[in-house]
């Protein structure tokens, strides 16, 4: 068997795809489905082409209940503390601030959590993270 990717459902496609290019993610291909009312669109890390994200909007949807049900896509990443800080600066929430160097929680626009882990050994803890509350659940 070979993982193929993992599918969630958007309200806005391109606030989502912004989002994930925020995280390194890069748009892959498309295909809209004029009869059955929906996009397809993957995404994937540079270089880690077989490990997609496949976002799915059903274009007459009226909105999904909350994400929390999904569970969460994790990604590792070089340094921890510079990418909550891209992403923060860019608006996006941190549900669980990397406090310990090693892990954070954001949230995509569709409140689907995503898991953040530092690469190798954790960083040393560093302010405004080591002091910064968690915003919700994770």
């Amino acid at each position: 068997m070979k993982y193929l990717h993992t599918m969630i459902r958007v309200s806005d496609p391109e606030e989502t795809i912004r989002f994930f290019n925020l995280l390194g993610l890069r748009e892959l291909r498309r295909m809209d489905n004029e009869k059955g009312r929906f996009t397809l669109i993957f995404l994937a890390a540079p270089g880690d082409e077989d490990a997609q994200v496949e976002l799915t909007h059903n274009w007459d949807e009226q909105g999904y209940g909350g994400g929390r049900n999904f569970g969460h896509l994790a990604y590792r990443v070089d340094n921890i503390y510079e990418t909550c800080r891209r992403l923060m600066d860019a608006g996006v929430t941190i549900n669980r601030p990397p406090r310990d160097g090693h892990m954070a929680f954001v949230r995509t626009p569709d409140a689907i959590s995503i898991e953040l882990l530092q690469a190798g050994a954790a960083l040393a803890p560093a302010e405004p993270w080591a002091s910064m509350p968690s915003s919700g659940e994770w």
